[in-house]
C-alpha cells in the first residue's frame, strides 16, 4: 500500500467514525498512556457515548486526552443491562465506543456479551486494536515456540485451578495466564505441582508501568522468588509457562518409576522425584505410591 493509499484509508476511517452508528471496541493502554493509538483517540473523541468497565478510571484517561463524553458503566455485574442501553443508543443513531480499564475489551475483561448483543441487533462492531497484556508479555518473553494457548484467569479456588491445569498439562504449547497479586503465589505453586517444577515460566508484572518487571525461572523456583520480596507480588501478572515436551508418560510407566524409587527413598522423596522425572502431578503420584506401599504390606 502506497503512502497516499494509507492517508486515504485513514481519512475514510475518520469520516466513518464520526458519522456511522456502530460499536467501536477500543483498546486502551495497559499503563503507559503514550501507548494509545491515534485512531483510538480519534474514535473516543468522535463517539457519542463511551461504555466503560470503570467510569472513574476511564474518566481519568479521557481527562488526560482532553475529551469529555457521556459514560455508561459496562462491567461484569451489569453487562446484559448495559448491552440493552447501548443497543438503544445505536438504534437512535449514536456511535458507541467500548473500553475496559486497560488493554483490549472482551479479552479476560467485560465486553463479549455486549459485542454479541450488538451483532444480534444488526449493528456493526468495529475493532480498534492496540495494547494487549498477553501479547505484550509474549513479545518480551524470549520464547521461540511457534504456538501458544491463551488461557486467561484460572479459577480462584485451588481445587478448580488444579482441575483445569490437569486438563491442559500435556499440551505442547506455551501457556499464557493472567493472575491477580493476591493469588499469584498460590497459582505458581499449583503450576509447579501439576505441570512439573522443571518447566520454565516468565513472570511479567506491571507491564508498561513504572515498576515493570519481566523475569524467567523454573516453576519450582517461582513461589520462593515471589515470596522473597513483597514488591514482587504487587500489580497485575502475566505468566508465560513452557509447554509439555515429548509424549506424555503413561501411568503404567510412572508406576514403574515410583516402584524403583520407593526401594531407596521415602514415600515423600520418591513422589517428589517422580514428579520431576515424569511430569505426572504429585497428587496422582502420591495415590499410586500409597497403592504400591499397601500392596507390599
Amino acid at each position: 500500500m502506497s503512502p497516499a493509499d494509507c492517508q486515504m484509508s485513514t481519512r475514510t476511517q475518520e469520516r466513518e467514525t464520526a458519522n456511522t452508528p456502530a460499536l467501536y471496541v477500543v483498546a486502551t493502554p495497559l499503563g503507559n498512556l503514550g501507548d494509545i493509538t491515534e485512531r483510538a483517540v480519534e474514535i473516543l473523541r468522535s463517539a457519542d457515548v463511551i461504555a466503560a468497565e470503570d467510569t472513574r478510571h476511564t474518566r481519568n484517561l479521557l481527562r488526560h486526552l482532553g475529551i469529555s463524553k457521556p459514560l455508561i458503566a459496562a462491567h461484569e455485574h451489569n453487562e446484559q443491562e448495559a448491552a440493552s442501553r447501548l443497543v438503544a443508543n445505536l438504534e437512535h443513531g449514536a456511535s458507541v465506543a467500548l473500553v475496559s480499564d486497560a488493554g483490549t475489551p472482551a479479552v479476560s475483561d467485560p465486553g463479549a456479551r455486549i459485542v454479541a448483543r450488538v451483532r444480534a441487533a444488526g449493528f456493526r462492531v468495529v475493532p480498534v486494536p492496540g495494547a494487549n497484556a498477553a501479547i505484550t508479555a509474549l513479545s518480551a518473553s524470549g520464547r521461540t515456540d511457534a504456538h501458544f494457548l491463551f488461557y486467561g484467569f484460572l479459577p480462584a479456588k485451588r481445587t478448580g485451578r488444579r482441575q483445569e491445569l490437569e486438563k491442559i498439562k500435556t499440551l505442547p504449547y506455551l501457556l499464557v495466564f493472567y493472575e491477580a497479586p493476591h493469588r499469584v503465589i498460590e497459582t505458581v505453586e499449583d503450576l509447579a505441582e501439576v505441570l512439573g517444577g522443571e518447566r520454565q515460566v516468565v513472570i511479567a508484572r506491571e507491564l508498561t508501568k513504572a515498576f515493570e518487571s519481566i523475569d524467567a525461572m523454573s516453576l519450582a523456583e517461582a513461589s520462593t522468588w515471589l515470596a522473597a520480596e513483597p514488591k514482587r507480588q504487587r500489580g497485575e501478572f502475566v505468566l508465560v509457562v513452557e509447554g509439555a515436551s515429548g509424549e506424555p508418560i503413561s501411568e503404567v510407566e510412572a508406576r514403574r518409576v515410583l516402584e524403583a524409587l520407593l526401594e531407596e527413598l521415602s514415600l515423600k522423596q520418591a513422589v517428589k522425584l517422580a514428579a520431576r522425572l515424569t511430569g505426572v502431578s504429585r497428587n496422582r503420584l502420591y495415590e499410586i505410591a500409597l497403592k504400591i506401599r499397601n500392596a507390599g504390606e
